[in-house]
């Protein structure tokens, strides 16, 4: 039986992994999206060229599941990032029915130069933390997510360090 970490009795929605990592995520999102605006984007757009870019999805498909998105409004803003000449389809070679998305020129360039201020947004919200603490708090997230898509046991395996970006890379490289 596994550690039972919550219990019915003592049960609130306020202290609950899932709610906290809901309510971090919206809060990132909030102070994302400002810069994103400026740039003539929203966050959802941005989230799908990044997954773009690094090679998370390469499809529709996997974009919905990833992102837990409804098929048909994923469709319309990838339309749209489309009609704007940030992201292209092309059929798939090895099979026909597959429609593969990918960067343009002009979209790689759009999120090479969103980069930076993403970065500053990111680094002013987790100012409170050390180093130590953030490439902790990566670790962990990376294990939980692994964890829970049924590939990781007690730790994450290796590469999984590749996967938790410079951030957890830099934690871990200063004294």
């Amino acid at each position: 039986m596994p550690t039972q970490h919550y219990r019915p009795e003592t049960y609130y929605a306020r202290s609950s992994i899932g709610y906290l990592l809901k309510r971090a995520h919206s809060q990132l999102a909030d102070r994302l999206e400002p810069a994103l605006e400026a740039r003539g984007f929203t966050f959802t757009q941005w989230v799908i060229l990044m997954h773009l870019r690094d090679g998370l999805a390469l499809n529709a498909r996997v974009l919905c599941t990833q992102l837990r998105h409804d098929s048909g409004a994923l469709t319309r803003v990838i339309d749209q990032l489309e009609a704007r000449g940030l992201v292209s389809r092309e059929r798939s070679r090895r099979d026909r029915r597959e429609v593969q998305l990918q960067l343009t020129a002009a979209g790689r360039s759009l999120v090479d130069g969103t980069i930076p201020a993403v970065v500053e947004r990111l680094n002013i919200a987790l100012g409170g933390f050390t180093a130590q603490e953030l490439g902790e708090l990566t670790r962990l997230l990376t294990k939980l997510t692994l964890m829970l898509e049924g590939e990781g046991e007690s730790e994450a395996p290796e590469g999984a360090e590749a996967r938790q970006g410079a951030a957890g890379r830099a934690a871990r490289s200063r004294p």
